[in-house]
């Protein structure tokens, strides 16, 4: 009963691990796909942020750009979603410092496009992270759902099949057994009719 009711559970589990399956996998395809769509537009913020900063160099020199940082930091916060129990970062605000509108007129005009793209680059850039880490997150559960299910299937539900296989043979010839002696007890000793027969001669 206890190996039944360990198949029955080992079965269960490995329907629900199927179930499991394939929605992380939906998840990962969704996921791998946002993650190649933002590449893409990180590549080409970045590109255009060089361009600019390109720009501000040969119009300002690097006196220009060094004028330019403030050395104020972004404000990052990163919000987590689940799937079937698998945690991944699904989305990223990013709060940049204003641009002070009363601060001193740039060296170069080019400053401020340059700005505006680099800004456009690290929101790109904090985009695509989130997506790569989610889509490594979702790809390492979907390879570690898959070593599970192989690992029930492969080892443990051939295990318990043979055991229980093994428990049903030995009660089987156990039960033959039994009936046999039964047999040769009964057969050996006199019916109640031949008794009767015998004490009326």
């Amino acid at each position: 009963m206890w190996l039944r009711r360990r198949l029955t559970s080992v079965r269960h589990g490995l329907d629900v691990l199927d179930r499991k399956l394939r929605i992380l996998r939906r998840e990962q395809d969704r996921l791998a796909r946002n993650a190649a769509r933002t590449q893409a537009e990180w590549t080409a913020a970045c590109r255009a942020a060089d361009e600019w900063l390109l720009r501000v160099t040969r119009l300002g020199g690097r006196r220009a750009v060094r004028l330019a940082a403030d050395g104020r930091l972004a404000d990052v916060h990163v919000y987590w979603a689940d799937a079937m129990g698998t945690s991944y970062p699904a989305r990223v605000s990013c709060a940049l410092p204003d641009l002070d509108a009363a601060a001193p007129l740039p060296i170069t005009t080019a400053l401020v496009p340059a700005r505006h793209a680099y800004r456009a680059a690290l929101r790109a850039g904090l985009e695509h992270a989130i997506a790569a880490e989610a889509a490594r997150i979702m790809t390492a559960e979907v390879a570690l759902t898959n070593r599970r299910i192989r690992a029930l299937k492969d080892r443990l539900l051939p295990l318990l099949e043979e055991a229980l296989a093994a428990v049903e043979l030995s009660l089987d010839e156990t039960e033959r057994a039994d009936i046999d002696r039964v047999r040769r007890i009964s057969g050996s000793r006199p019916q109640p009719a031949d008794r009767l027969n015998s004490d009326r001669q």
